[in-house]
């Protein structure tokens, strides 16, 4: 049997959207077993925002997980959005996992945010001032957590959940001089340190849907301005199969 992955991010909700996605959520147990939510879930982060998100994607007939984006953060209430959207049944995660007992078998989760820095050849380095340190250190915190967490689920198949790319394919589109600032190799190491089987993250609006780690890790970029659908559903059997769209 098969374990149904529906994906999405970039919904931005507020209240003048409120309702987009709803009707398109409805029957998702038909289509998928759980529902992924790459980030920028908000539009500026705010607790009232997060009712939106509580509203749109809480009481589904499939278990809901999530990561935080770069919007999310932005009006400094994250534990406030936090609390409303697990009082919504929506687990957020940030450096750690859930492992859930599926029809298809065991699905592992595990999420973090990311943050930016580059890429293989194009990055930056944690060297000089100490404002180029904090940044870089960031994503290698952010990294870290997430082998960590990838590497200790008891599962039959893993996926890492992240906001930012871990890889500069699912960028195509975007423009180069900003690639620094929509993901991190960093995370690539991480998913293919740990025998992840699906990468799912959101945040390039203008990117590409499709793209692998250099392990040969599937990566699909799910923002909704890419996907253009209520979500998008992936098909897993496992660690020796990839993903079928």
């Amino acid at each position: 049997m098969m374990i149904r992955i529906a994906a999405v991010g970039d919904v931005h909700l507020d209240g003048d959207v409120l309702g987009r996605f709803r009707p398109a959520l409805q029957g998702i147990g038909d289509q998928a077993d759980v529902l992924l939510l790459a980030g920028d879930l908000t539009r500026h982060g705010t607790e009232a925002e997060a009712r939106c998100v509580a509203a749109e994607f809480g009481d589904l007939a499939v278990p809901v997980i999530a990561v935080l984006g770069n919007h999310d953060h932005h009006c400094d209430q994250v534990p406030q959005v936090v609390k409303v959207l697990a009082g919504a049944g929506i687990t957020v995660l940030e450096g750690d996992g859930v492992v859930l007992d599926l029809p298809g078998g065991r699905l592992g989760v595990a999420g973090v945010k990311g943050f930016g820095g580059g890429f293989a050849g194009r990055c930056a380095s944690r060297f000089g001032e100490p404002e180029m340190k904090a940044f870089v250190g960031s994503t290698v915190d952010s990294a870290d957590r997430l082998r960590a967490a990838l590497s200790e689920l008891d599962c039959d198949v893993r996926v890492a959940l992240t906001h930012y790319s871990p890889v500069p394919e699912t960028l195509a589109g975007e423009p180069l001089e900003i690639y620094p600032f929509l993901g991190s190799y960093l995370l690539a190491e991480a998913i293919d340190g740990a025998g992840t089987d699906l990468a799912v993250h959101g945040h390039a609006h203008f990117g590409s849907e499709r793209g692998s780690t250099p392990g040969g890790v599937r990566v699909r970029n799910v923002a909704h301005p890419v996907i253009k659908q209520a979500y998008s559903v992936f098909s897993l059997a496992g660690s020796s199969t990839g993903p079928d769209r």
